[in-house]
């Protein structure tokens, strides 16, 4: 039986994932989100679909972030009338992300004039069409095709979506988690598979920091209280945000390190890690215990929640050394900006950038060492010092890549396909070489809205 896959978006960029398995009597969309950090983002999210939406059965959604869900409402604007699935945490935190982003995009559109995508009814809409499963939970779809999940270990709820048909299975990755994860269990690695859709982000590079990354969060913590500075980390609100919190109260409450003023900046963080609270299930068994011991993992001395503006405002009348945690995690929007503005020109700030930094993105133009900045239209000078800690990534590095690929093939010749997306062209391009050279794979790396015929 013949199927195309078609890749409409995620090709060539790390965000933007929409991907489609069409087997002739049913289309199966795999995640829809949004262009995010390149300047030229919210002309990109405007523009229509490729296909057209009426014709799509079923959405299956990897996971919650913006660049894996954020054009689900215009995709159900547009016409979307099927199912959507996903895990039970993924819908839950989906429903926040996308009204958050939705005030994003009516901020944009009142400052820049840019397009607002969807209304709140769109999301309502969508979410009436959401079913959610549990990892390794089988359900059947559309033209006698069966599906599942399996941990992915890259967020909360993250999966990977694994189709099968007449003796044949497709898997698509999402997004693979780093190991280890300070919350997660590592992802689970897919096995039995004839094609396989994977994201490389960090295709061609190492995390050689992984093991000292809380040795360094450390010592630009106690670096910052030494200068009586502002230690500002510009994180993604789903993950990263909990992940530091997590490392900050084990630093704090055992002792290692004393308490200093932390300011979570983002209603959004906030309201992430009450979900976080709610499916501690889906933590690793270690997380799990240090809970169920009595630890609140994301309560320690000196935090306090900033929700309101004006409480975010008063961040600056905090004296002496302080941290501030508040996204987004490339700084292309939300109040970590306004901390740049006042904080940047600041030689005892230091900023730490413990995230993927897209190209174009504020967050990637003061690692590449700018020395002075435009934000919200006003030049600011950098005297702060930029600091990267890349063990903290929630992306699987180039070695865990390949080594997911390895222990799940057993035999390079029975996989019929390994397609490279959700990565910069560089890094698609070096993992699908490395896949080619070392395990002998037939793996690619599609061109953009390239549709290619599989045996499915």
């Amino acid at each position: 039986m013949k199927s195309t896959l078609g890749f409409y978006g995620g090709v060539g960029s790390v965000t933007g994932a929409n991907f489609m398995l069409d087997t002739g009597n049913a289309a199966f969309l795999v995640d829809c989100g949004l262009v995010q950090g390149d300047r030229f983002a919210a002309e990109q999210n405007a523009v229509p679909f490729v296909y057209n939406p009426t014709d799509v059965d079923v959405l299956l959604v990897t996971h919650a972030h913006a660049d894996h869900i954020g054009r689900i409402p215009k995709l159900v604007k547009d016409g979307f009338a099927g199912v959507i699935y996903s895990t039970h945490p993924t819908k839950d935190l989906a429903n926040i992300m996308l009204r958050d982003a939705l005030k994003v995009m009516e901020y944009e559109h009142e400052r820049y004039g840019y397009e607002v995508l969807y209304e709140v009814g769109d999301i309502d809409h969508a979410l009436s069409l959401w079913k959610t499963v549990g990892y390794d939970e089988r359900f059947s779809l559309p033209d006698d095709v069966t599906a599942h999940y399996t941990d992915a270990g890259h967020i909360l709820g993250s999966g990977m979506v694994h189709l099968e048909r007449g003796g044949q299975k497709i898997v698509f990755t999402g997004d693979i988690g780093n190991v280890p994860q300070p919350l997660l269990a590592p992802p689970v690695p897919p096995t039995g598979y004839d094609y396989l859709v994977m994201e490389s982000v960090y295709g061609d590079r190492l995390h050689e920091q992984v093991k000292e990354r809380t040795a360094l969060l450390q010592h630009y913590i106690e670096e910052t209280r030494q200068k009586g500075g502002t230690l500002i980390i510009p994180a993604f609100s789903l993950e990263r945000t909990q992940g530091m919190l997590l490392e900050i109260n084990n630093l704090v409450e055992s002792g290692a390190m004393k308490p200093l003023p932390v300011f979570l900046d983002s209603p959004l963080a906030i309201s992430v890690t009450d979900i976080y609270r709610r499916y501690r299930e889906y933590l690793s068994p270690e997380i799990q215990a240090q809970i169920k011991a009595g630890d609140d993992i994301f309560d320690f001395s000196g935090l306090s929640f900033t929700r309101t503006v004006k409480e975010s405002h008063e961040i600056d009348e905090e004296k002496g050394a302080k941290i501030i945690i508040a996204g987004s995690g490339m700084s292309h929007g939300g109040r970590i900006q306004r901390h740049e503005q006042n904080y940047l020109d600041d030689p005892k700030t230091t900023v730490l950038l413990v995230g993927y930094q897209a190209a174009g993105s504020l967050g990637r133009i003061l690692q590449d060492g700018a020395k002075k900045v435009t934000i919200d239209g006003k030049p600011v000078k950098v005297r702060a010092s930029i600091a990267r800690i890349a063990g903290f990534s929630g992306h699987a590095d180039r070695d865990q890549l390949i080594n997911l690929v390895a222990q799940g093939a057993e035999k390079a010749e029975d996989i019929k396909g390994i397609y490279v997306v959700m990565g910069e062209e560089r890094s698609s391009l070096f993992l699908t070489q490395r896949l080619r050279d070392y395990l002998g794979v037939n793996a690619k790396a599609p061109n953009a809205n390239e549709e290619i015929e599989i045996q499915f």
